[in-house]
């Protein structure tokens, strides 16, 4: 071959390389992200410097582990076995010294161990592989790679020699990217993390109650919750429905999965059907793109249909069929999209008397009460209120930095004479007022609000303007009794040592004032709440 010869070949060479560079360098600068950059990458230095095969693989600092990230002619299960340990083989060897690697043919290296599998044994004579490492500063972060026919150990150099020139322009964006594998392992460990605290704090243990009633209903929900039965909760407001159905999720087997909660009496009526199913882009005027519903939302989870006894009719028949059919239609949809999702809805209506008067399906209201539960009003648990309220008061006291120690018995006595309307939340806001406005170590009756305060008279007794002074002594010592009892947390015994008087006394004192020791017993719980 001639001078003349050797000089075009090295031109149309050099050329060649020119050109895989300009390329490489705008596909980083140009592609939608970095793995379609480093892919298109890939797919130049296929067509441009006859690469059979490529790889870039990043290490994963924490487990001291390299993976491929995108790869040229390996499948996808091939580069799932694409794995390697700092130092194992062609690809870990040079990610740990950080040193390039040519070997000219791959069948006679005993480094090359074909972990992706994706040579086969007659072409391993004929394939030459080049690692070069790449580097963000001095510290390899990961490797490319490739495989070409081999052609001459000259050939091999300059492939060499271009390979590092890349391996330097892609550095920045493989280390982005190892940044965002980490991150993203980040915010799933965060997420695995937070979904363990939401299951810990709605399990069973974890719900407040001493009644035999809510005792019943705490039972009912932990049985329920390992099966895919609709449950149909019912209750006053503020009774701790949508605790109870946080609970029966968070402990079923689809506590992994979403709980998407759907207040159907606070949506817009013209909204809830969009709401519950989605829409497709142009259903109607603002539907300028497609959105989900929230049962796919919920997929695989539990949608919670809090005040369903508020739905529209219209809507009603189209929920009927999810129930059915497991499946529905976004508005102005014509593909139907099967949802596995389990219903657990609620209301605090007389759904009887809805269907009397035609404001409840008949046929929905037997589809949802395959399994009902029934949350009674605090007012017929009143062993539970001083449960429920030392709960708050432990709570607020926290949240405002105060030392407020316990509650008065005059202040129990308002507290359990109280009918509580609201429930379980009118008593939440009654304690965190009490907690902001004391002053002292004990929240007084004082303390509570009026609509707690005593009128002239309170189950037959005077208020105490009007006591005699038998009245007001027996009163007195009846709180005696009770913040020592508190203080002893039930133990009479205790208490008569506090009083400094016999527990003889103490018993007789008891049945007199119609006391229960029981009440005072205090177990160290959180609380269920509306």
């Amino acid at each position: 071959m001639s001078c003349e010869d050797v000089n075009i070949k090295d031109t149309a060479r050099a050329i060649n390389e020119l050109t895989c560079l300009y390329e490489v360098t705008r596909a980083l600068s140009t592609a939608p992200d970095i793995k379609n950059a480093l892919t298109e990458i890939l797919e130049i230095l296929s067509v441009r410097a006859g690469m059979e095969r490529g790889a870039i693989t990043i290490l994963n600092p924490k487990a001291k582990e390299l993976q491929i990230e995108v790869a040229k002619g390996l499948s996808l299960k091939a580069k799932r076995r694409g794995r390697y340990k700092l130092g194992e083989g062609i690809t870990g060897t040079v990610v740990a010294t950080g040193e390039p690697i040519v070997v000219p043919r791959i069948g006679s290296d005993p480094r090359f161990l074909n972990k992706t599998k994706s040579r086969m044994p007659d072409e391993r004579d004929e394939l030459s592989f080049i690692c070069v490492p790449i580097k963000a500063g001095d510290v390899a972060i990961g490797a490319l790679s490739v495989d070409r026919r081999f052609t001459g150990e000259n050939a091999l150099e300059d492939d060499l020699r271009l390979l590092t020139i890349i391996s330097g322009l892609i550095a920045q964006s493989v280390k982005k990217l190892q940044a965002e594998h980490l991150e993203k392992k980040s915010l799933l460990e965060e997420n695995r993390k937070l979904k363990e605290a939401l299951r810990e704090h709605h399990s069973f243990g974890r719900l407040i109650g001493r009644s035999a009633r809510i005792q019943e209903v705490f039972e009912m929900a932990h049985r329920v919750s390992a099966s895919n039965a609709t449950v149909l909760i019912r209750g006053e407001s503020g009774t701790g429905k949508s605790m109870i159905a946080k609970a029966i999720h968070y402990n079923s087997p689809r506590a992994k999965h979403p709980f998407v909660t759907v207040n159907c009496s606070a949506l817009p009526e013209t909204l809830v059907e969009s709401e519950l199913f989605g829409h497709e882009r142009g259903a109607f005027t603002g539907a300028i793109q497609a959105k989900k519903g929230r049962f796919e939302m919920a997929d695989k989870g539990t949608i919670f249909l809090d005040e369903i006894g508020e739905l529209p009719i219209s809507v009603q028949i189209k929920l009927l069929n999810v129930l059915q059919e497991r499946e529905f239609l976004r508005v102005g949809g014509q593909r139907p999209i099967k949802c596995d999702v389990r219903i657990v809805a609620a209301t605090n209506k007389n759904l009887e008397n809805a269907l009397e008067q035609g404001q409840f399906r008949e046929d929905l209201y037997y589809r949802l009460n395959v399994f009902p539960i029934y949350i009674p009003p605090l007012r017929e648990r009143k062993t539970d209120i001083l449960l429920l309220a030392e709960h708050f008061l432990e709570k607020y006291t926290k949240q405002n930095n105060k030392s407020i120690t316990g509650i008065s018995p005059s202040a129990i006595d308002l507290l359990i004479q109280h009918r509580w309307p609201g429930n379980i939340r009118e008593l939440e806001n009654c304690i965190e007022r009490a907690v902001l406005i004391c002053d002292e170590d004990t929240i007084r009756s004082h303390h509570l609000p009026p609509t707690l305060q005593p009128s002239k008279t309170i189950g037959g007794r005077r208020e105490e303007g009007s006591q005699s002074l038998k009245e007001r002594v027996a009163s007195f010592e009846k709180e005696l009794i009770i913040d020592a009892l508190r203080k002893a947390k039930g133990n009479q015994t205790r208490a008569a040592q506090m009083l400094k008087t016999t527990l003889r006394i103490i018993n007789y004192k008891i049945q007199k004032y119609g006391i229960t020791p029981s009440d005072f017993k205090t177990p160290k719980e959180a609380v269920m709440q509306g």
